[in-house]
């Protein structure tokens, strides 16, 4: 079954320095019939201005994902972490007993869009952690990459999901296959394509339960896909 989350049925709120989209409910944006799935929780799609940002404040029992679209992510958090984020790379944060952080366009001229996920954790009370990896066009051209997963993969997650980018041209597709009992969350970062036949532009998502096997076909330049494989 697939059911279908429209770029403009989310949650939008512009702030002048922050333009963002709620792909689920979050801060004043409230649709009950859309708190998160499974264990995802958070898909938010931030744009912000020159020199503007999120500033200091905290987190718990939470798996964190920022994935840089375009521009500059500056990072400061209460772990000792002091990092610039460039188009194309990501970070894990596990929140655990609690972290404080802060996210600022670290451009004074253009502006940084980038993603940011919020994963349910299985247990409450870890010790915080971070992670920051470069993912390379080249990395997920034609195909769909592993960037989180319990096991590892390239980012340490503690729940049981595991999330995928990937990077189709337009006439070219890949399969995924699903796990009996798991379902799935895409989302369409950019470009046009079609999951399971169900046509996607820029912002749109589809849901995923009781089907073995998820097909993406890109319909219009180089579309990018993120895929969520939820427990």
């Amino acid at each position: 079954m697939t059911t279908i989350r429209r770029s403009n049925e989310r949650g939008h709120a512009d702030h002048g320095w922050l333009n963002t989209y709620h792909t689920f409910s979050f801060a004043d944006y409230f649709d009950r019939k859309h708190m998160g799935f499974r264990s995802l929780r958070v898909i938010n799609e931030d744009r912000v201005s020159p020199g503007a940002g999120f500033g200091a404040h905290g987190h718990d029992n939470m798996e964190i994902i920022s994935y840089v679209l375009s521009g500059t992510l500056a990072h400061k958090d209460s772990m000792g972490h002091v990092e610039t984020l460039g188009a194309g790379e990501l970070q894990r944060m596990s929140a655990g007993t609690g972290i404080v952080h802060s996210e600022y366009n670290g451009s004074e001229k253009d502006p940084v869009h980038f993603l940011q996920i919020w994963i349910r954790p299985e247990t409450s009370g870890l010790k915080p952690s971070y992670e920051q990896i470069r993912l390379k066009d080249a990395d997920k051209l034609g195909k769909l990459v592993l960037v989180a997963a319990p096991e590892g993969g390239a980012m340490k997650i503690h729940q049981d999901a595991r999330v995928l980018i990937g990077q189709l041209e337009s006439g070219h597709d890949t399969d995924y296959s699903l796990a009996p009992k798991r379902a799935a969350w895409v989302h369409l970062i950019r470009g046009e394509a079609t999951v399971n036949g169900n046509s996607l532009k820029t912002g749109d998502a589809v849901a995923i339960t009781d089907e073995d096997k998820i097909n993406i076909s890109g319909q219009a330049g180089n579309s990018e896909v993120l895929l969520f494989d939820l427990a």
